[in-house]
């Protein structure tokens, strides 16, 4: 393992890491997030799920509006799944919302309702991974089990000086190993709970406030004076480009939209047509009633691409028939519209339309 060791020059960096993290918690850390003073483990659950890759201040406005819709994992569970996209439109990484709803489904139907208790059961459960299971269990159970998400290893990474490489399974299990050493004895909620605050608010990706710190003394990448170096992960995929074309069709104030496919890109969500190029959009509104308009092209980045979108917003005459090479979908009006799961990006361009109409 290519770390530096704790002797080597400066304290043992696992020397009261825990009692001095939950001392700052308690005076600096944060205690207003509206999912923070619960032992539900729903709300725990479902706040863990939305700040996956997500920023807090984005999460807060998702979370209310969501328990004040699915107050409990019942009234998840029962919902169609629609309605969850739909309040998901925007957050991003769809299929979280899926495995939400999976995963609520799992709970009433093979738990009559309750979350089980212990970090183990949790990751049995759709869409739950270790990381989650653990704060769940922590935070909700005060099971003495270590989360290991993205702040985290960053934390870890840097106080221990830990140089491996995170990109590969056998790094990652031995940071694991890391962080169950370092669990405290008792208090393992506050210590969760000041990892991520730790990480979120002082020890970031860039520009860490190392001055701050309440474990800096024993940092090894502070004493190395190059804490952005951790953690270390090398292997990086390569991101594509890829160019859509999108049909709007609008008539009589309506708007034609089509379900996606239930795997791939935005799965499950309404949208536009799409077609792999404006030639291939062209040639299919070859002879139809009306006239079209190209709109300017905008960018939209996923995880693993570049994607260039560019709309034919094209209006049929109010009593003109319905065209026979129409893709599978329905109409709606722009209010039914804007009420269903949108992808971000054409949520934005329908909304605009609605906006201005209005």
């Amino acid at each position: 393992m290519s770390r530096v060791p704790g002797d080597a020059g400066g304290a043992d960096p696992r020397e009261g890491f825990a009692a001095k993290l939950i001392a700052w918690q308690r005076r600096h850390g944060r205690h207003g997030l509206p999912w923070q003073g619960t032992r539900d483990p729903y709300r725990v659950w479902l706040s863990e799920v939305m700040l996956q890759q997500t920023q807090v201040s984005t999460v807060i406005g998702y979370y209310g509006r969501f328990l004040e819709r699915f107050p409990d994992v019942a009234a998840l569970a029962a919902a169609p799944l629609d309605d969850v996209l739909a309040l998901w439109s925007g957050l991003g990484y769809y299929s979280r919302a899926r495995n939400l709803h999976c995963c609520a489904q799992a709970v009433v139907a093979g738990h009559g309702g309750r979350f089980p208790a212990s970090a183990a059961q949790l990751a049995a459960l759709p869409g739950i991974g270790r990381s989650t299971a653990a704060a769940i269990a922590a935070f909700c159970f005060g099971e003495r089990v270590a989360i290991l998400d993205g702040n985290v290893k960053r934390v870890l990474a840097r106080v221990l000086g830990f140089g491996d490489d995170l990109s590969r399974a056998p790094a990652v299990q031995a940071l694991w190993n890391e962080a169950s050493a370092l669990l405290p004895a008792r208090g393992v909620d506050i210590y969760t709970q000041g990892l991520m605050d730790l990480g979120a608010t002082l020890c970031t990706q860039r520009r860490p406030a190392c001055l701050h710190c309440p474990v800096a003394a024993g940092c090894v990448a502070r004493r190395e004076g190059k804490p952005e170096r951790y953690p270390v992960k090398t292997r990086r995929g390569v991101r594509g480009r890829r160019s859509s074309a999108l049909l709007w069709l609008r008539q009589g104030g309506r708007w034609w939209l089509v379900q996606r496919p239930a795997t791939g890109v935005w799965a499950g969500l309404w949208s536009l047509p799409e077609f792999d190029s404006a030639e291939a959009l062209q040639a299919h509104v070859a002879g139809w009633r009306g006239q079209g308009e190209w709109l300017e092209p905008f960018q939209h980045a996923l995880t693993h691409f570049e994607w260039t979108l560019q709309a034919l917003a094209w209006t049929l005459p109010a009593r003109a028939a319905q065209p026979e090479a129409l893709l599978e979908g329905r109409w709606f009006e722009p209010a039914e519209a804007l009420a269903l799961g949108l992808p971000a990006p054409i949520r934005r361009l329908l909304d605009g339309a609605a906006g201005t109409a209005a």
